[in-house]
């Protein structure tokens, strides 16, 4: 998974989450696209990448509506084209992290 400057407009949640932490992303897939940790808008953090099968996705929080610790496990949505770019990105991070 990395990093794009393609669009991600279009993209959409499909109910599917991965439980992590902001700091583990980073680790993983870079820093976010957009950071804004002050709990005033629906997402403090949010990444746009491009799987290894070419799919832009993205990945954010979702209306914690407070700052969150970077260490901090919490739900990360994951919005795709489809449910199965959204599944299969889950995957790929998921191996990524080392916890599938």
């Amino acid at each position: 998974m990395k990093k794009t400057n393609l669009s991600a407009s279009g993209t959409s949640y499909y109910g599917v989450d991965i439980r992590t932490t902001v700091n583990d992303l980073i680790r993983v897939i870079g820093e976010p696209t957009y950071e804004s940790n002050d709990g005033e808008d629906k997402t403090n953090f949010d990444w746009n990448r491009i799987t290894n099968e070419g799919h832009i996705v993205t990945i954010y929080d979702w209306k914690q509506y407070r700052p969150i610790g970077l260490d901090e496990n919490i739900n990360f949505h994951i919005g795709g084209m489809s449910f199965e770019q959204t599944v299969t990105a889950k995957n790929e991070l998921l191996s990524m992290l080392n916890m599938k």
